[in-house]
């Protein structure tokens, strides 16, 4: 593929320039669904028909002499926790069957606002909830570099979308690593940005001082287009910083001149596999050689992230999950009272690892252990929160890798703890609530992809994207 035909930047151009049609780029890529999805399973629903007139509509507004947006035609793939009208949200559980938002979220209607065109719903570890996308209850989905491997988690389909050539860009939801994890094992660029800088209006929450939607993407700049795109405040959402999107792609060939980069020590070390570790120094020495300063920094509190995360993460979803209660919406399995009802319900309706989650949470949170597990995890979260405040003093921004491994087989992790692990590097940032993102950087001694984790404070994306698209220009 050329550059335009590949690109959402490219695709967008050729569409509004009136070279290539909507519909034409469309049609390849539901060619390229039909090829391969069945092998990859990284869909739980392709909107086909209603792409197709999304596309016409583009086409037509082309010829009437309109700019249809800055994504105009480019196609795109929904996480499926991001409600959309009309069509089937469904997370991934069996307690949202049937169910069909009477609304789109807002980052789904920016997307329509800008010209881009959904092909479909991802799949997901179920509520968001995991490391592999193995925890759908529609059955696991597969790397598109190497189809034995998972692709990552939660937002595995929208990464397996993007790398498989499905779709130039898709959206995610990272609430301790579920955009950059997978990106990282699938070999392309993921985006988590600053808490409130893009609305939550329309996810279905799973930890709501967490969560944040995101871009997946093949390179840099389609990553910095579409955050553009979605980003910007939101009345809807009471969390939703009160600023315009960042004007990121004009800075993009800023360079790194002068940049201070600090490569964390405490995720170089312990866990961390030797080939992953080998390809972050390299992309840090790529950085120095465009003119950075690279130093070590230390960040002792993020070895706490874990620890917190899996006592505020659970908190928050036995809080969130309590609306699934077989009377408003979703799944219902009947009994003789209330109670039981509710009970079915959820016994039916959720898997085994959001059930671990909403126990492990509600017992956090219960009278006599609230201080001694979730109190004292807020105040992990604070130290947290403090020392990445001091790196900050001396640092623009932050590099560490993104998953302390390559893509695992399918079925090769059973023991939960082992699978949390692998959010041991992304974890810190969604507690702190500041941007970060994955760019691939070679592969390791597999033949499979790494990815290199860039940091930045809360609203730090412009140097963020200025690093990354130095570590991009770089990688092998």
């Amino acid at each position: 593929m050329s550059t335009s035909d590949s690109t959402a930047v490219g695709v967008a151009a050729t569409v509004r320039a009136g070279e290539r049609s909507a519909r034409e780029v469309l049609e390849t890529h539901l060619a390229a669904i039909e090829e391969r999805e069945g092998e990859i399973h990284a869909f739980n629903l392709v909107t086909a028909s209603a792409a197709r007139a999304a596309a016409d509509d583009v086409d037509r507004r082309v010829a009437a002499g309109d700019d249809p947006g800055p994504l105009a035609g480019v196609p795109i793939a929904l996480k499926d926790n991001l409600c959309t009208r009309g069509v089937a949200t469904t997370c991934s559980s069996k307690i949202l069957e049937g169910w069909i938002p009477p609304y789109d979220a807002t980052v789904v209607s920016r997307l329509a606002a800008a010209g881009a065109v959904a092909v479909g719903k991802t799949n997901l570890d179920e509520f968001a909830m995991g490391s592999s996308t193995e925890n759908s209850a529609f059955g696991p989905t597969r790397n598109p570099r190497d189809t034995s491997r998972v692709p990552g988690g939660s937002s595995g389909g929208s990464a397996a979308a993007v790398a498989a050539g499905f779709a130039p860009i898709s959206l995610g939801s990272d609430t301790g690593g579920s955009i950059r994890q997978p990106a990282a094992l699938c070999g392309v660029v993921g985006v988590k940005p600053t808490y409130g800088l893009v609305s939550r209006y329309g996810l279905v929450a799973f930890a709501s001082s967490l969560d944040q939607i995101g871009p997946f993407s093949r390179t840099v700049a389609d990553s910095a287009l579409l955050l553009e795109v979605i980003a910007g405040h939101d009345p809807r959402d009471a969390t939703s910083i009160p600023r315009p999107a960042p004007d990121i792609v004009s800075r993009l060939d800023d360079g790194v001149d002068g940049l201070r980069v600090g490569l964390v020590s405490e995720l170089m070390g312990e866990g961390i596999a030797p080939d992953v570790a080998a390809r972050v120094r390299e992309a840090a020495a790529a950085l120095a050689a465009v003119g950075a300063t690279v130093e070590e920094v230390s960040v002792p509190a993020v070895t706490f992230g874990l620890s917190a995360y899996y006592l505020i993460a659970p908190a928050e979803a036995s809080s969130n999950l309590a609306r699934f209660d077989g009377v408003r919406y979703g799944l219902r399995v009947d009994a003789p009272t209330t109670n039981e009802m509710m009970i079915a319900t959820r016994t039916a309706g959720f898997g085994d690892e959001v059930k671990r989650r909403i126990m492990l949470g509600t017992y956090a949170l219960s009278a006599g252990y609230y201080d001694a597990f979730y109190g004292q995890a807020q105040k992990v979260r604070t130290l947290i929160c403090r020392d990445f405040e001091a790196a900050y003093e001396n640092f623009d921004v932050l590099l560490s890798p993104t998953s302390p491994t390559t893509a695992f087989e399918l079925g090769a992790i059973h023991d939960p703890l082992t699978m949390y692990l692998n959010d041991i590097c992304t974890i810190p940032t969604n507690l702190a609530g500041h941007p970060a993102m994955s760019v691939p950087f070679g592969t390791g001694d597999d033949g499979l992809p790494v990815g290199v984790q860039i940091l930045a404070p809360a609203l730090g994306e412009v140097p963020m994207f200025r690093a990354a698209a130095a570590v991009e220009a770089a990688a092998p």
